[in-house]
């Protein structure tokens, strides 16, 4: 998540019967006195907000079954587009009107802990005798802070591959078996490049790969840049990559206090990765500002885009699109790579209600709600037998997801990096990023940034 990509977007499902409306929130004035009746006046129900869409159903037929066993409380459900959820939250976190749980990311919980704006679920954890081994390993560890107290229980995982068009890899002549086995390095791209180029086309025709190619003029690229605004460590775009060449984003993780975006493993593999720009294989960082790479894909102006597994289902709701998956490439340490992330459910410190808020908690990490998740099989829950039931469910539908889960079984994910600051980091890599993929500064200006990172631990 993460920001990259909005995460988990692009609706595809009915509104669920109890989705809180918000029509009448538009002012700030309004957000700031809680739209009319504040969030949690009413000690029997539970709000309960996130922003993905496509879960909405599946968290809506938990609720339902949680209501069944609990018909003393209410779970209201409000969903909200992703940018818009967390400028929600926080105004209610300024108005003390937050919802009572919220869906919670990684990028974020550093900084709401520091704020002291989440409820430790320690003690309610440790009276339940709530089993945390059941998770797929490292995820419930994320959510311990590094005040050594629990903030969130898992909710799902992510990993990261790379979406084609079938049809673009047969026009090339490609076999997709050989995606499985492609090779990256820094300095020439390995067989991952020469894939890149032989589904670049410029607008006569000619591929990346051939005499004449013009790379002023492409009509479709091999690969997306997916780079649009915000900074979500490289999660979709570069993590993989650098992750395989060997590099480690902080000094520990969670809780790292030393960036390492000075790292020569690191710049080597945004060098190339620039440089794919250069050669025309991949869109400029303008040209793709503000753009969905799905709807690239679906269009034909790229072969290849590198995205999250929660995509899967808006990849393959395209009329027309004939996708598959592949693996990352494998780098030079031998390994393919993939950022390895995880969403929690989180309590607002100041609910009205912290008893309701956390049974619901509970519920939503448990193996029944979990499986309900993994049926609707839009993304892959926390819990091993309920992504097992995922990974089923999208066979059923004839999508191999193996390019995701394989790096779970293989153990090639790396944590998401979870330190403090994370807004001032983003802060200053965005805009150093982007002016260094859009040739206006060499990699070697990510050392400063860099040290000014690093400067925000002392």
């Amino acid at each position: 998540m993460r920001t990259t990509t909005p995460r988990r977007s692009a609706p595809r499902h009915s509104v669920p019967r109890r989705l809180v409306a918000v029509a009448g929130c538009l002012s700030l004035g309004a957000l700031l006195s809680g739209c009319g009746s504040a969030l949690g006046d009413d000690r029997n129900t539970v709000d309960y907000w996130l922003w993905d869409a496509n879960q909405q159903p599946a968290y809506q037929e938990c609720a339902d079954r949680f209501e069944e066993d609990n018909p003393d409380l209410e779970i209201r459900i409000e969903q909200r587009g992703y940018d818009d959820y967390w400028n929600g939250l926080a105004l209610g976190f300024v108005a003390e009107s937050a919802p009572d749980v919220f869906t919670n990311h990684l990028s974020k919980y550093p900084e709401y802990v520091t704020r002291d704006l989440l409820l430790p679920l320690d003690e309610y954890v440790e009276r339940d005798d709530v089993p945390l081994d059941i998770y797929e390993e490292g995820l419930a560890d994320l959510w311990v802070g590094e005040d050594g107290r629990r903030y969130g229980l898992p909710k799902d995982w992510d990993a990261v591959g790379v979406f084609y068009d079938r049809a673009m890899l047969a026009e090339a002549g490609v076999d997709e078996s050989t995606l499985d086995e492609l090779t990256w390095n820094p300095d020439d791209g390995g067989s991952y490049e020469e894939l890149i180029a032989r589904l670049t086309v410029d607008v006569n025709g000619v591929r990346g790969d051939e005499p004449g190619f013009d790379p002023d003029r492409v009509e479709t690229y091999g690969l997306w840049l997916e780079m649009t605004d915000g900074f979500n460590h490289g999660q979709t775009q570069y993590s993989m990559y650098a992750y395989a060449n060997g590099w480690e984003a902080t000094d520990r993780n969670p809780w790292g206090r030393e960036f390492h975006f000075d790292d020569p493993a690191f710049q080597e593999t945004i060098t190339w990765w620039r440089g794919l720009i250069e050669k025309g294989y991949m869109p400029s960082f303008a040209a793709q500002r503000g753009v969905q790479s799905s709807d690239q894909l679906a269009a034909g102006n790229a072969a290849m885009v590198t995205n999250g597994s929660w995509m899967t289902g808006t990849f393959f709701s395209y009329e027309g699109l004939d996708v598959g998956v592949a693996p990352n490439p494998i780098g030079p340490t031998g390994q393919r790579a993939t950022m390895f992330n995880g969403l929690a459910d989180s309590v607002y410190r100041d609910t009205d209600n912290p008893e309701a808020a956390w049974q619901w908690v509970r519920y939503l990490a448990s193996p029944e709600c979990q499986r309900i998740v993994g049926a609707h099989h839009v993304v892959f829950p926390a819990i091993t037998e309920a992504w097992e039931i995922a990974r089923e469910e999208f066979a059923a539908d004839g999508i191999d997801v193996t390019p995701f889960t394989r790096h779970v079984e293989e153990g090639t994910t790396e944590l998401f990096p979870i330190t403090d600051h994370s807004s001032e980091i983003a802060a200053l890599m965005q805009p150093a990023l982007e002016a260094v993929m859009s040739g206006r500064a060499p990699v070697e200006s990510l050392n400063e940034v860099n040290e000014e990172i690093n400067r925000l631990f002392e």
